[in-house]
């Protein structure tokens, strides 16, 4: 259904592409939990890059959770596409990027699987943290507290579990 949603708005197709990549990867993050609701994170995995059918700017996330809205998608989902970009987005950033004042920081554990995962997934091809860290390095000025985010996320839900 998630597919042909993202079908209906015309969402490019290496997009969809990209999103069922992040669909996978969180799948895998979640196995490591026994108290994840793995229909939501599919859910919100499969659309949460679904404003960029409108727009490839950082307002891509609030774009998605007004389409998804409109198909009367619950909260959880239109939460997880509204934080799902880097580790999170803090108000005081927010601001600067010239989005609404308010918290975009993953608060559920099916919001930082799909963050997560999103954050490990570039294109449709996964990635290390080190490969996220330096791309944010080039990407984002003064990126350290998004970087300080994005390893607590990676030791929260993978390096957790690793042996």
């Amino acid at each position: 259904m998630e597919i042909e949603l993202l079908k209906k708005e015309n969402t490019p197709e290496n997009v969809i592409n990209h999103c069922k990549a992040v669909y996978k990867k969180a799948m895998k993050i979640a196995a490591n939990f026994d108290n994840v609701d793995t229909r939501l994170i599919k859910k919100g995995a499969l659309l949460h890059d679904i404003g960029r059918s409108k727009t490839h700017g950082i307002t891509h996330a609030i774009e998605g959770v007004k389409i998804a809205k409109e198909y009367g998608y619950s909260n959880d989902v239109l939460n997880i596409i509204e934080r799902h970009i880097g580790a999170g987005i803090t108000k005081e950033e927010a601001i600067k990027l010239g989005l609404p004042e308010k918290d975009y920081l993953p608060q559920t554990l099916e919001e930082k699987i799909v963050a997560h995962a999103d954050n490990l997934i570039s294109g449709s091809k996964e990635v290390d943290i080190d490969f996220v860290i330096k791309k944010w390095k080039k990407q984002i000025p003064d990126s350290n507290d998004n970087i300080k985010r994005l390893i607590e996320l990676d030791n929260e839900l993978i390096k957790a579990f690793e042996e």
